[in-house]
């Protein structure tokens, strides 16, 4: 049995490949929408966020043999909560990751925080348009809540978010609740629409939509501050669902039976 770090949809798609190919597991997720799609899917899952000891005795109830962490590129604490889970129950862990997007243009300006790109975009003029969901809206807020900045919130269309924007005083002129992803054509218009002069946005990768994101941004001239992912160490690192599987079969003939 593996127990399965979801929450992306080429997560999904990696799940449904390891069951495919007769790897049992147990995906979890943080939200009831994350769970609704491997639901539709048939993919076991549980949902709620996980603390070291209870992922530990989540491992431990169900007698996994393997973590595989195809969580998302930014969820660094899963990851680490992953990491010290397999470990403590001595039993392998295996990180996949979507690979990274590269764009090489000077309008691109790239940062290694959520901190640090706010503290840069302070001192634009004009409008922001801010891309990397609601976990840290706060932080830009703090920074980004002036005079001279107009601040456009996009991110998925929840109570949650709203309720959050409404507590940290955006307006809803200034938030776009929508679900991605986007085509090209739609981030322009966007732009244009709410006149951008700046967007934000992280390091995803092409199944996160930051190409259509990244491009549409640069073909309209707008500069862009890039958040890089989080650097971490990981065991067995993967960016390929071959690469998984791959090493899924080398614990099964070594130390570890799956």
């Amino acid at each position: 049995m593996i127990l399965f770090l979801a929450g992306t949809s080429d997560a999904r798609a990696l799940a449904i490949k390891l069951l495919n190919q007769g790897y049992p597991l147990i995906a979890t997720v943080v939200t009831e929408s994350a769970a609704e799609s491997l639901k539709v899917q048939h993919i076991p899952y549980q949902v709620g966020r996980l603390s070291v000891d209870d992922m530990m005795a989540l491992i431990q109830k169900q007698k996994m043999t393997c973590v595989v962490d195809a969580s998302h590129p930014y969820a660094e604490e899963a990851s680490k909560t992953a990491m010290a889970a397999a470990k403590a129950c001595d039993i392998p862990y295996i990180r996949y990751e979507r690979p990274k997007e590269q764009f090489h243009s000077p309008l691109i300006t790239e940062v290694e925080s959520y901190e640090e790109a706010a503290k840069s975009a302070q001192s634009h003029k004009g409008t922001i348009m801010l891309t990397t969901g609601s976990k840290t809206l706060e932080l830009f807020t703090n920074y980004l809540m002036r005079d001279d900045i107009r601040l456009i919130c996009r991110m998925l269309p929840n109570k949650g978010n709203m309720e959050k924007c409404n507590q940290l005083g955006i307006k809803q002129k200034d938030i776009i609740a929508i679900q991605g992803p986007f085509s090209e054509s739609l981030n322009k218009a966007l732009y244009e629409q709410y006149q951008v002069t700046l967007m934000i946005t992280k390091e995803s990768g092409k199944v996160g939509a930051v190409d259509e994101k990244m491009s549409s941004a640069l073909q309209l001239g707008i500069p862009v501050l890039l958040i890089k992912r989080p650097a971490i160490e990981y065991e067995n690192f993967c960016t390929s669902f071959e690469e998984v599987t791959k090493t899924l079969e080398g614990f099964i003939h070594g130390k570890h039976e799956l």
